[in-house]
């Protein structure tokens, strides 16, 4: 057992702090992927070259650099626009919570985004043909025929995003947000056993992502029953 040196309390409270960021994130992350799926498919040329400069942005830009951008470098923005606008100058300040939801939404919904388009396009032509041929309007064939699949080809890649995605909040401490990673620092500071507390985060990011793999590994078969070989 590690002695934690009664900060175990400390590193709980990252921990909640931590899985209510990553929750958040990833459905965020979801809804973000979704939309930028369906304006990449959509035959609009502008939506498309659109969420392209999105998904290039997020590959090129390290997290770490879009998130110090989002925290420090757009409230400095703001206040200099406004301060030119208005002649006097305010000070304007992000959460850092919001701000490390916003970013982390920002970054992996561009991966969500080409795992829905990819099942998307894994959907059989023949299903599209055989809702139309029902009558169904295009809404309803979406939303009705096509998005259920659409989540069921989904679901290995976007348990993939959550996974990296949860290890990808730990940078979040370097704005200061009390998450898992900020409270394991803090608390190898106070007591100089910098290898006791960081070791022990490590087992706590391997903890979730063990139970990760086991509700993606349930959430798989769940939805591909019916499915010939019970696979996707």
């Amino acid at each position: 057992m590690l002695d934690l040196q009664g900060y175990g309390w400390l590193l709980w409270d990252g921990v909640q702090l931590t899985v209510v960021v990553s929750v958040g994130s990833m459905a965020g992350a979801i809804v973000v992927g979704l939309l930028a799926a369906l304006a990449k498919l959509s035959p609009s040329r502008t939506r498309s070259f659109l969420v392209d400069a999105y998904t290039t942005i997020v590959r090129g830009i390290p997290e770490l650099v879009l998130l110090l951008l989002v925290y420090y470098g757009i409230p400095t923005l703001v206040q200099d626009v406004a301060a030119a606008a208005l002649g006097y100058r305010f000070v304007i300040t992000i959460n850092p919570f919001v701000a490390g939801i916003a970013t982390i939404t920002f970054i992996y919904g561009a991966f969500a985004c080409e795992v829905f388009r990819g099942a998307y396009l894994n959907v059989p032509a023949g299903q599209h043909e055989a809702a139309a041929a029902l009558g169904l309007n295009r809404m309803a064939v979406l939303s009705l025929v096509i998005l259920p699949q659409v989540f069921r080809y989904a679901l290995p890649g976007l348990g993939n995003v959550w996974m990296v995605l949860v290890k990808a909040t730990a940078l979040i401490s370097i704005v200061q947000l009390p998450e898992l990673m900020r409270n394991a620092d803090v608390a190898a500071r106070a007591t100089r056993m910098p290898f006791t507390f960081f070791f022990a985060a490590c087992l706590i990011y391997l903890a979730i992502t063990l139970a990760s793999m086991w509700v993606q590994a349930r959430a798989e078969g769940w939805a591909s029953r019916g499915v010939i070989g019970g696979r996707l």
